[in-house]
């Protein structure tokens, strides 16, 4: 009987079961060339993330991009780039180079480990074949040469044990170098854990505050929340805090002229029931309360404006946040009085820190306040605010409102500096300019995960700096008896030969060293003159 054909001799050459091409998906992703690969996949990924704003870092410059972009903003919300970081292209190369990088390190880990625990080799057959060798010979019997040799290079060598009729000492040293590849590979998976940590059990949010004004911590206060996929409100914390005061050091002569030197808010604190304390925040000198830390990331201007409708009421009055729009903190923004009678104001425009004319054209020629300025155009009308729609506070929807003219027929531009009031046409009412106070803006985050990722990276340093500078090198000795004047006589024992008148010719042993180095060293033939020196030492004691 013939004997039925096997499944396989159906399958045509290159063809994979399902099993075999799981196999080959993970062994190629698993691959340290695809490693490199998507790690330099993530670096392009995240190009978009430092050139496009981002919502989570500073919403109110998302904003004021789509502003000035209406055509390319459907493009950019399409392909989530006002949030690469949490975009789903982003996260599968990020969770690819995850896995990509776990299945390179623990393999690794097993090879370093074994690697560490391992005796060192056995001598090579000729070890005068060896590139760094010396031999000498000596009265002193093989066994009590290789107990030496075990003396001298146990003090700071691993030695390999001895098995029955070895004539040699193996030895080995830098066995620090693999606990340094151990370490250093092993430190990748903890700040990995350290940072998924922070990215699913922490949140980050940001939040403007004007110079007098009082934050606490819960999610009403803030501008933009970006919560941790396991984030819950009950983590966290009881605390808030006042600005006090906002102060700036600017540069006023020398080469960096109007470029600010100091920034430096000074707050009021409170965590839960506690006394009240003070802190100067700075940049990158953060206020940590209760595991969440509190950042100074930026600052800008808030002009009071008191409007007064028609019927002579205030009907807005307060700071108003105005976004810098440059270096010089020109900047803009918007005022809404849904409130006021006979009909709604609003006002969007300019804010111009030091306010000049230069060649006919209203420009800030220094970031500091020194002469305040506002340039606004006034509307009336349907702000949008009525018909239920969100809506930012830094955009006027103008749709349906009526530009406010002058007589001539031209928008009306309010124009103001500090104690100025304008005015309105028709009854409308007044605008007046009070003062400027500062805002500054925090980023207030809790990352759990931070101090593993730290401890990930002070172990990386370690286990690298272990790994670059430790040099191991492996040392033979080998030990033969030989007769006088016949050093190559393997006959030749080690009680002595007879010589002519009948007596025993003394024996002598031929002692042969190699040094080996694994890492590149050029200084074996100065390790090889110590040892045969520590050696011939010991025979001489």
């Amino acid at each position: 009987m013939s004997t039925p054909p096997r499944p396989d001799a159906a399958r045509r050459p290159g063809e994979l079961t399902a099993r075999e091409l799981l196999r080959w998906a993970w062994r190629q992703l698993t691959s340290m060339r695809t490693a490199l690969l998507l790690l330099l996949l993530l670096a392009l990924a995240a190009i978009p993330g430092s050139v496009i704003p981002q919502a989570d870092v500073d919403s109110l410059a998302v904003t004021r991009w789509k502003d000035e972009h209406p055509k390319l903003t459907p493009v950019y919300e399409k392909l989530d780039l006002f949030s690469v970081y949490s975009s789903p292209w982003f996260s599968a190369i990020y969770l690819l180079l995850v896995l990509s990088l776990v299945g390179c390190i623990i393999p690794r880990l097993f090879v370093y480990y074994r690697a560490l625990r391992a005796q060192p080799p056995q001598a090579p057959r000729n070890l005068s074949r060896m590139p760094v060798q010396a031999s000498y010979t000596t009265d002193l019997a093989p066994a009590d040469v290789l107990d030496r040799a075990r003396t001298v290079l146990g003090r700071r060598h691993r030695l390999r044990v001895a098995g029955d009729g070895d004539d040699y000492v193996a030895a080995e040293r830098g066995y620090v170098r693999e606990a340094g590849n151990l370490v250093f590979h092993l430190s990748l998976l903890i700040v990995l854990a350290g940072v998924g940590m922070g990215s699913l059990l922490g949140y980050q949010g940001g939040v403007i505050l004007v110079q007098g004004s009082t934050f606490s911590n819960n999610l009403t206060q803030y501008d933009d929340f970006k919560p941790g996929g396991l984030f819950r409100q009950g983590q966290m914390k009881n605390f808030r805090f006042s600005v006090d005061d906002f102060s700036i050091d600017w540069l006023k002569d020398g080469p960096r002229f109007g470029q600010a030197r100091k920034f430096e808010a000074a707050l009021t604190y409170r965590v839960g029931k506690g006394e009240p304390r003070e802190y100067g925040l700075k940049v990158n000198h953060p206020l940590e309360l209760d595991g969440t830390d509190v950042f100074l990331i930026g600052h800008g201007y808030a002009p009071v404006i008191t409007v007064r409708d028609g019927t002579g009421q205030v009907v807005h009055t307060g700071p108003t946040v105005f976004l810098p729009r440059d270096a010089s903190f020109l900047s803009y923004g918007v005022v809404k009085v849904p409130t006021a009678k006979p009909g709604q104001i609003g006002l969007d425009g300019l804010f111009f820190p030091t306010f000049e004319m230069v060649d006919g054209n209203p420009v800030t020629v220094f970031g500091d306040d020194l002469n305040p300025t506002l340039s606004m155009l006034a509307y009336t009308g349907d702000l949008g605010l009525d018909d239920g729609r969100s809506q930012s506070v830094y955009v006027l929807d103008k749709a349906k409102a009526t530009p406010i003219t002058q007589e001539d027929g031209k928008p009306l531009r309010v124009d103001l500096q500090v104690g100025d009031t304008v005015e309105l046409p028709d009854g409308l009412g007044s605008v007046t300019f009070e003062r400027v106070d500062p805002w500054i803006r925090v980023q207030i985050s809790q990352t759990p995960g931070k101090e593993v990722a730290l401890l990930g990276v002070i172990l990386a340093l370690i286990g690298l700096c272990c790994s670059l500078f430790i040099r191991p090198r492996r040392v033979w000795v080998r030990a033969v008896p030989v007769g006088h004047g016949d050093p190559g006589d393997p006959a030749a024992a080690g009680e002595g030969t007879m010589d002519g008148t009948g007596g025993t010719e003394p024996m002598t042993t031929r002692v042969e060293v190699a040094v080996l180095d694994r890492s590149g060293n050029g200084e074996m033939d100065e390790i090889l003159t110590t040892v045969l020196s520590q050696l011939q030492e010991a025979s001489q004691s």
